[in-house]
């Protein structure tokens, strides 16, 4: 995604946001694929000095602790190196107020002299509100005030931001700085000053930082009530909810008048059984496409015995690489996250939502929300008949599970212990794979209509299926839409 290592460096006072960012950008970015570490100067720093004593440690007269902090700066800089050089990181977030020029200097020679681009992210804010609540949030459980009272902790903070604010030198973007690439953040997202972004990935970060918010608010996340394909162990499709199902639709209303959820947005996919589950709230609701399940192309509608006995391959091939695996005609969890986006994005914007969604859905948000890893995300367990509230935090994300007493079945595969090699005779065909372009389904992402359900032949006939063409004893034309194969 990046055509060479990218610096991202926070600039600002303290109490001004600036781990909290790093952290989320940091976390979204390795969301969508980018290897993304921070290196927050503040860990170095308590490294070097084992115990805090005052504020006295940031006066900019103290030559003793300036040397140390410069040490511990350049410290932080070489294992960025070492990150974007050797352990394969595309980005590293350098998190330090980094308020004078001096500072700046020093990271842009050593950007220069390892040939990295670098964008910076400046956070602005003059509102004494929203400064003490960030102090009381965040800095009351700091490292450096292990066992303090909360009104000593103000009052040292307080008088540390005041160190730094003599020698602060914010970014001029008329002036001195006007060819760097950065954004300016203004009163945690009130205003933006965004200057000369010069690539895709900088682009991302505008994006993702002007959709951020700090108010507090919670998303709920389920799955749709049990539906006629999960009782009979079928993937895909778009099958009704059973009378479980049902039964879940309306404790889900009931979890939400207990809760007194009365502003609460509704959103579902397009496939029947989400919007059946959440005509039942009694609640206005919003149908989104890019909400829909992932699509199994081929697969769909099979039972995963159905898929090892016709797909054998394929079959080996997903237990391998759940994640990059992209079914025949469908999609893989990586697609699914790049289709997500919008969501997280929407999310992110909103006060409390509840999203009516699907097994390979919900995974992907959960992981997003509790920073999961792409090897450990087909893998997070999202029953049905399950509710997840998720509540962000200063850091991290707050996590609350209600189950809601109506049984379903467990459709939850859990990751093998050992990947089966494959067993091939002969020379095995080239076929474009997970690191090569597939065309989804359809253009847009998500699925269409389907003209004929499991069990009942389809309207016309169908071509030799992909397992037919690779393995001569499997059975053709097996619960197979019409496929083009395409060899190199």
């Amino acid at each position: 995604m990046t055509n060479s290592p990218t610096l991202i460096v926070m600039i600002g006072l303290p109490a001004r946001g600036k781990t909290y960012m790093s952290k989320k950008l940091t976390r979204y970015l390795n969301w969508i694929g980018v290897p993304t570490k921070v290196f927050n100067l503040g860990v170095y720093r308590r490294e070097a000095v084992k115990s805090y004593k005052s504020y006295d440690f940031f006066r900019h007269d103290n030559e003793e602790a300036m040397k140390i902090r410069k040490h511990c700066a350049l410290v932080a800089l070489q294992d960025v190196k070492i990150y974007l050089n050797e352990e394969g990181g595309q980005i590293a977030v350098f998190d330090a107020t980094n308020t004078t020029r001096e500072r700046r200097d020093l990271i842009l020679n050593f950007v220069k002299e390892n040939a990295y681009k670098v964008f910076f992210v400046e956070s602005v804010c003059d509102d004494p509100d929203v400064i003490a609540a960030n102090i009381l949030e965040v800095k009351v459980s700091s490292p450096d005030y292990p066992e303090a009272h909360r009104e000593r902790v103000m009052d040292d903070f307080l008088k540390r931001i005041e160190c730094y604010k003599v020698t602060y030198q914010p970014l001029d973007p008329e002036g001195y700085d006007k060819d760097l690439s950065f954004i300016q953040v203004m009163n945690v997202g009130r205003r933006f000053l965004v200057n000369r972004v010069q690539d895709y990935i900088q682009s991302k970060i505008v994006y993702y930082l002007m959709n951020i918010h700090v108010h507090s608010h919670s998303i709920y996340l389920c799955r749709h009530g049990e539906s006629d394909h999960n009782m009979q162990g079928r993937i895909g499709g778009d099958s009704e909810l059973s009378p479980r199902g049902k039964q879940f639709a309306a404790a889900l209303r009931g979890f939400i008048e207990e809760h007194g959820l009365s502003d609460l947005k509704v959103w579902t996919s397009q496939l029947r059984r989400t919007i059946q589950t959440a005509e039942a709230l009694g609640v206005p609701y919003e149908q989104w496409k890019i909400l829909n399940e992932i699509d199994a192309g081929v697969c769909e509608e099979m039972t995963y015995e159905m898929i090892q006995s016709t797909f054998p391959e394929e079959f080996a091939l997903r237990d391998q690489d759940k994640y990059h695996y992209r079914y025949p005609g469908g999609e893989s969890y990586q697609d699914l996250v790049q289709r997500l986006e919008p969501v997280i994005m929407e999310l992110e914007r909103q006060g409390n939502v509840l999203v009516v969604c699907h097994q390979a859905v919900m995974r992907c948000l959960l992981a997003y929300f509790l920073d999961k890893s792409a090897d450990d995300l087909p893998y997070l367990k999202c029953p049905l008949h399950t509710v997840l509230k998720l509540t962000p935090v200063a850091y991290g994300c707050k996590v609350e599970l209600f189950y809601l007493n109506v049984e379903a079945v467990n459709t939850h595969r859990d990751r093998p212990l050992v990947s089966q090699p494959l067993s091939r005779t002969g020379p095995a065909p080239l076929l474009l794979r997970r690191n090569s372009y597939t065309p989804l389904s359809s253009h847009d992402q998500v699925k269409r209509p389907r003209l004929y359900s499991a069990g009942n032949r389809p309207w016309l006939p169908l071509a030799p299926s992909p397992s037919a063409l690779h393995f001569p004893n499997t059975p053709e034309g097996t619960l197979m839409k019409t496929q083009v194969i395409v060899f190199k």
